[in-house]
């Protein structure tokens, strides 16, 4: 395991770093042993906790995420006690696209995997796991003229983003007095009131993708939170669909 912390002016940002090569280490994520101690999970609370080169972790391991994804603490149980940590995090993973490391459609020819091979990779992520996650991105290769030439024109700084995001956030503490992830299902779906176009948009998403309740639930949210980040009132279809383009392995399950 590797830990960060960092001081940034005044916060504490801490960072919970696992490589598949110490999940063997792991009997659980949310903590293990006769006398129960904090697992990687819950020393990540209030935090990020990243792990990299998902797929080549314990199912045991990643499954034990699915509790504390949806509840925000972890419950341990022995045999004299009942124990329960605190587990609120913002979870990353990165994972290659198939075996080898390449795009099936790499232009130089350097994937040799079978389409057999890339979907039992794939799913060495279940379809519970990932109906928790809520944006998929697959991040294409980046060109040589883009590493080294100069930021395009306007492009946002990391500190602008930063201030959106603030200001996001105090939109969503004066609107309802927590941030939209604490919102229960009945709360948020009265703050994203979805009109003829986006309603139907959303269906064929859930019938193409095989959504679950729990995905249904997890676009409004995402979708909620970009028309916050532009400080607009209502979600229109154009937020909705972007959030539904964040479910890309969904398609692959």
């Amino acid at each position: 395991m590797i830990f960060l912390a960092l001081i940034l002016k005044k916060h504490l940002f801490k960072l919970l770093f696992f490589s598949e090569n110490v999940a063997f280490f792991l009997k659980s994520v949310s903590g293990s042993g006769s006398n129960p101690k904090p697992g990687a999970v819950s020393l990540a609370h209030r935090s990020i906790l990243f792990l990299d080169e998902l797929p080549e972790f314990n199912r045991t391991v990643l499954e034990a995420l699915r509790e504390p994804l949806e509840t925000g603490h972890v419950e341990i149980a022995r045999v004299n006690q009942q124990v329960t940590y605190p587990a609120r995090v913002q979870l990353v993973c990165a994972m290659n696209p198939t075996p080898s490391g390449f795009f099936p459609d790499d232009a130089l020819g350097r994937c040799s995997d079978t389409p057999e091979q890339i979907s039992r990779y794939r799913q060495k992520i279940s379809g519970p796991l990932l109906d928790r996650i809520d944006c998929h991105l697959e991040v294409p290769p980046v060109d040589f003229e883009a590493l080294s030439g100069k930021p395009e024109a306007g492009a946002e700084t990391s500190a602008r983003i930063r201030a959106r995001v603030e200001q996001c956030q105090a939109l969503q503490y004066d609107r309802q007095g927590c941030l939209n992830t604490a919102l229960t299902s009945k709360q948020l779906e009265a703050l994203v009131v979805l009109d003829s176009d986006s309603k139907q948009l959303l269906e064929q998403a859930m019938n193409r993708l095989g959504l679950s309740a729990r995905g249904y639930h997890r676009i409004l949210r995402v979708a909620r939170t970009l028309a916050d980040m532009i400080g607009q009132e209502a979600v229109q279809t154009v937020q909705l669909a972007e959030a539904i383009s964040y479910r890309s392995m969904d398609k692959t399950q």
